[in-house]
């Protein structure tokens, strides 16, 4: 092959990877795909002094980065102003022809794809950065992470000079799901959604391990461009096909309110059935020129809005209840679904919360119910069709004694509780939380091992992790040696973790990580703490009586000292390494300040809450007139609402990360 065929080759594989990632429509079957790629990748190990910047093969980088670099947007990534009312959308458009002196503009809908806001450079036709939005101004560079796209050209032809291209990188709900059975199956944690699991990608340093994630992309709109006579969405949309640029699969232009309604509703209808999570729809006046008389306000421009729906609720029939055992013993009842649609992924079971509500609300095996992803995240049994029923419905009873242990339960207050602390599944539970990576992040011991270890006995408490021997650990299924000595070094260095970690480790009712953080601060040792008296527990900020009732009767109870004197003898770290010490200047705009976290964020909200607390900040659950902020991410819900009734001050997610770059 000489230099012009293996161009030829190029060409031929990238044309074939737009058929299939762009277009949908491959034209080869996979073993040919495969095939033409082999020959590909062989002839440029031939003659690596010829293989293309571009070349297919190039897509994934070699060295993992050290830190992202931040890029300045040249022109700003702003976001949408959103409504789930259909007046407050018509209100949108009657500012818009009142913007433009009574004329009456062409709308464009498309679909608002749930996931991560980037922006792309072409210089020349090359890609030369990808960019995150950031706080709208400056942003991450993932350029390395977003050439790792299959649909994303790092060539363009018949581009102008400079091409910022903007859109959004998703996971498909296929691709999505797969990927939480394969972290399963290896005993990693799931993410909770798509978007989390799209904006954790992204962060990765490392772009052969982005590679490896189930990323796609979509674009919708351009930053700085150089040249051209595009002069409307429309034809914005036909330019990126024709330099084959992904684009949304759904797309309408409307004349009129009743076709916008018309195709919102349609694509309400049709939502589940496109490949990429949407939670709704996005509007924009579709000539340019009128765009810029309307203009933008600080945060948003005045042509566009994002139309939100509601959470999709479906019905079902409830087969059956089992019941699952908490690591403080409650039981809860769970309802076993047929598996049904909602939102884009396979929902099977879902929360029925105690046996109270069960009653409240009738629900009996052999039910349809209705069931709806709560935050379109947590599915839950809203309601019963009773119109529906047979008359061999059954009715659900509480049950006398524990489903694991079979110990005899007690109720308190709304729930039922198992006292047994050899409790299996107490067990395990305790020790997920134990070693989870906010607590005691023992690396390798996942759900998967930690059934294992209670199946084989050989793990009945926490502190029996530090008696494990690396010949019981690998003969366990899926172990080796060097699987079974990673293991045991993990448990080994978690005995260095800080007090905190162990506090939170413990499991202590009512006590998070804050406050995990707020008593090592407070107490010169875990024996100091286990000493304290509830009154001395009461004057730390943010400890009512319930909670310091809750530390005190956890530390006097026989079965919790017995296990923190074998903890001892493994040689835990008992004592606090910031007692009596500000963890940062008390000048801080943040240090000493109370936020509440509500909504969706392009992170899991533990990383956020565990920033505020890095910063000396406060973290609570709930609104109050002493709430300093609330941070306000995507469906934000009934605490905006109170929050703005109170007057507390209201910070999106690039509001936060701004405040936070100003207190480092």
């Amino acid at each position: 092959m000489n230099r012009k065929e293996y161009e030829a080759l190029v060409e031929t594989v990238r044309q074939h990877d737009v058929a299939y990632y762009v277009d949908a429509a491959p034209t080869l079957s996979d073993r040919e795909y495969d095939t033409l790629y082999r020959q590909l990748v062989e002839f440029e190990e031939a003659h690596p002094d010829w293989v293309l910047a571009d070349s297919p093969t190039c897509k994934v980088g070699g060295q993992a980065l050290s830190h992202f670099e931040q890029v300045q947007h040249v022109v700003p990534m702003l976001s949408l102003d959103n409504t789930y009312s259909r007046n407050e959308l018509r209100a949108f458009v009657e500012r818009v022809v009142k913007g433009l002196g009574g004329q009456r503009p062409v709308f464009t809908v498309d679909p608002k794809v749930d996931g991560v806001a980037v922006s792309i450079r072409y210089e020349e036709g090359k890609l030369v950065h990808g960019v995150t939005r950031g706080d709208g101004s400056t942003g991450d560079n993932i350029t390395e992470n977003l050439r790792t796209l299959k649909q994303l050209p790092t060539v363009l032809k018949g581009a102008p000079a400079v091409l910022e291209v903007r859109g959004e990188v998703f996971m498909s709900h296929a691709g999505f799901q797969q990927m939480n059975r394969q972290r399963e199956a290896r005993g990693e944690s799931l993410f909770a959604n798509a978007r989390n699991a799209t904006a954790g990608t992204l962060k990765l340093l490392d772009s052969r391990q982005v590679a490896k994630r189930p990323l796609s992309i979509v674009l919708y709109g351009t930053g700085e461009v150089s040249a051209g006579q595009i002069e409307s969405q429309t034809a914005l949309r036909e330019c990126f096909q024709s330099l084959q640029l992904p684009v949304s699969d759904w797309f309408r232009e409307v004349n009129n309110e009743n076709d916008l309604d018309e195709a919102i509703s349609e694509l309400d209808r049709l939502r589940q059935t496109l490949p990429y999570p949407t939670d709704g729809a996005v509007i924009k006046v579709n000539e340019f020129a009128l765009r810029e008389g309307l203009g933008f306000t600080s945060k948003a421009p005045r042509w566009a809005i994002a139309y939100k729906f509601e959470a999709e609720q479906v019905e079902t029939r409830l087969k059956e209840v089992t019941l699952q055992v908490g690591r403080t013993g409650i039981v809860t009842p769970v309802a076993e679904l047929e598996p049904v649609q909602v939102s884009g992924t396979t929902v099977s079971r879902a929360t029925l919360h105690n046996f109270k509500e069960i009653a409240r609300k009738d629900i009996r095996e052999g039910d349809w119910v209705v069931i709806e992803k709560a935050g379109e995240i947590i599915p839950a049994v809203i309601s019963v069709r009773t119109d529906s029923r047979t008359g061999k419905e059954k009715k659900i009873l509480a049950p006398i004694q524990c489903p694991a242990c079979e110990a005899k339960l007690v109720q308190e207050n709304v729930f039922l509780r198992c006292l047994d602390p050899a409790c299996s599944e107490q067990v395990r539970r305790a020790l997920q939380h134990f070693a989870h990576r906010g607590a005691m992040d023992i690396d390798g011991l996942g759900q998967a091992m930690v059934d294992q270890l209670v199946d084989h006995d050989l793990v009945r408490r926490v502190d029996d992790l530090y008696e494990l021997e690396v010949s019981a650990v690998q003969s366990l299924e899926r172990m080796g040696e060097k699987s079974a000595r990673n293991l045991i070094n993990g448990i080994e260095v978690s005995k260095t973790r800080p007090l905190w970690k162990l506090i939170f480790g413990l499991g202590i009712p009512h006590v998070g990580s804050g406050l995990a953080r707020q008593l090592e601060q407070s107490f010169p040792s875990l024996d100091g703490l286990a000493a304290a008296s509830v009154e001395e527990l009461e004057a730390i900020d943010d400890v009512g009586g319930i909670v310091a009732t809750s530390i005190h009767d956890f530390f006097n109870a026989n079965k919790h000292q017995e296990l923190i004197e074998a903890l001892r003898g493994h040689g835990l770290n008992f004592k606090s390494e910031t007692f009596g010490k500000e963890e940062v200047p008390a000048t801080g705009v943040i240090t000493g300040k109370k936020f509440v976290i509500t909504g969706t964020l392009s992170e899991s909200r533990d990383v956020f809450k565990e920033k505020i607390l890095q910063l000396g900040g406060k973290v609570s659950g709930s609104i109050s007139k002493q709430t300093d902020y609330l941070l306000a991410g995507e469906s934000a819900g009934s605490k905006l609402d109170k929050a703005e009734k109170l007057g507390v001050k209201i910070l999106t997610e690039a509001e936060f990360e701004k405040l936070a770059q100003y207190e480092r």
